[in-house]
């Protein structure tokens, strides 16, 4: 069974920046390495979106919203994947969680890690 585990979430003022991982467990390295690994976010009365993904060759996503502040990454060897949010705003609170997406196409989440910005 593979696992997400994301940590990192918390309470920040805007201008801010947090570093949200997700650690996947259960997963051999090379799916792990062949997948294509996102982050998506969910605020309150909205619909859950892309906030970046990085594919199996380091190609990047991001959401038009985010571009120029966060940044995907992943660390193959530690099957874990990272986003770096920097100059946080208050519409970037949500509930932030960690997708992968195996080349077989399985996909599987995590259950969520909270961020809320501070006005």
């Amino acid at each position: 069974q593979i696992y997400l585990v994301e940590s990192g979430g918390g309470l920040m003022q805007a201008g801010g920046s947090l570093r949200l991982s997700c650690k996947v467990s259960g997963i051999i390295l090379s799916e792990f390495t062949s997948s294509t690994r996102g982050w998506y976010r969910q605020a309150p009365g909205k619909q859950r979106e892309l906030v970046a993904e990085i594919t199996s060759v380091g190609s990047t996503n991001y959401a038009d919203s985010v571009k120029g502040r966060f940044t995907i990454s992943r660390d193959n060897s530690r099957k874990t994947v990272y986003l770096q949010m920097n100059g946080l705003e208050p519409d970037d609170s949500g509930v932030y969680t960690c997708n992968v997406i195996t080349r077989l196409g399985r996909n599987y989440w995590g259950q969520g890690t909270q961020v809320t910005v501070a006005a």
